[in-house]
């Protein structure tokens, strides 16, 4: 098949999200093209980026095999993909974000690796880190993620394994099953997939390096709306769950989720929304004393005043059946 030739409904749907962001915009878009697999559509959906963006993808709309949806700005990641996602016609559904590079092996390498695993309903890669620039990152940022494979559902709720989003690819079938991403998550829709993909379908790891993850410095920094979703993510699962060990061990993560929060929110001056942290997320520390000590604890002495203090100690005892 040429670079121009795509079938009526092709194999893979590209799914990707953009807003105001031309500078990385073009060399994401430029990788897609550079891929050896050539049987995809890929559908551009733009967030209500301003002129210039704008400009670039209305020439987009003339090269085959391209869509772009134009939407009125919403700010929530998860909207705008769910929007691409209802537009999507292939048998695959592979994500990448507007500021990320796929090396040009990567859907070919991953679709023949789901070829023969059929009984595994989505696959991801190792990934690299590049700055602004597209240079590798050195040193502590410059970690290299390897991929996981089988049965991780343990492993993402003990966050021992990371999935970057634009590494992914998922058998259409498998994400209907589970739906699409969720609106009330801010910044970790991703995650909060993930969980629902892991909990009904092995994962594929492809171990060679496909994807060049751009980091930008406010990627490491410790948003309290991380803590916040993940919590959510974790809660909608303990809702679902029947299973006991599975349902201890998502207890576990909730209430470190939440000591996390707590203490991220103290750090950052908001020692009253600490305090209702604590107190709303005390259930889940019924069994699990280390986490109100090394957490919440230490949030309630980031706060500082004696009857937040007090509170927290409350918490604790009462979760060593005190």
């Amino acid at each position: 098949m040429s670079p121009q030739q795509v079938s009526i409904r092709p194999v893979v749907s590209i799914i990707l999200p953009t807003f105001n962001r031309l500078k990385f915009l073009r060399p994401a878009v430029d990788s897609v093209f550079a891929q050896t697999f050539t049987d995809w559509e890929l559908i551009v959906a733009d967030d209500g980026s301003q002129e210039e963006t704008a400009a670039y993808l209305e020439g987009l709309v003339s090269r085959a095999r391209v869509k772009v949806l134009r939407l009125a700005h919403t700010g929530n990641p998860g909207a705008v993909r769910n929007a691409a996602l209802q537009s999507a016609r292939g048998e695959y559904i592979a994500f990448l974000d507007s500021d990320d590079v796929w090396l040009p092996q990567k859907l070919t390498l991953q679709l023949a690796s789901l070829r023969c695993h059929p009984e595994r309903g989505w696959s991801h890669t190792a990934f690299a880190v590049i700055d602004d620039a597209g240079n590798l990152l050195t040193g502590a940022r410059a970690r290299w993620w390897p991929a996981a494979e089988g049965w991780i559902l343990d492993r993402l709720i003990r966050m021992e394994t990371v999935i970057a989003i634009p590494s992914v690819v998922v058998r259409r079938q498998l994400l209907e099953q589970v739906g699409g991403f969720d609106l009330r998550q801010r910044m970790c829709e991703d995650y909060d997939l993930w969980l629902r993909l892991a909990a009904l379908s092995e994962i594929d790891g492809v171990h060679e390096t496909l994807l060049l993850v751009r980091s930008h410095r406010d990627h490491f920094h410790k948003d309290p709306i991380v803590f916040e979703d993940r919590g959510r993510a974790l809660e909608k699962m303990l809702a679902a769950s029947t299973d006991r060990a599975l349902h201890s061990l998502l207890r576990r993560e909730r209430a470190k989720v939440a000591a996390g929060l707590a203490r991220t929110q103290a750090v950052c001056g908001g020692r009253w929304a600490a305090l209702h942290t604590l107190v709303k997320s005390s259930q889940y520390s019924w069994g699990y004393p280390e986490w109100w000590l090394r957490g919440a604890g230490a949030a309630a002495r980031a706060v500082t005043p004696a009857s937040i203090l007090r509170v927290a100690r409350y918490l604790v005892g009462r979760s060593r059946g005190g």
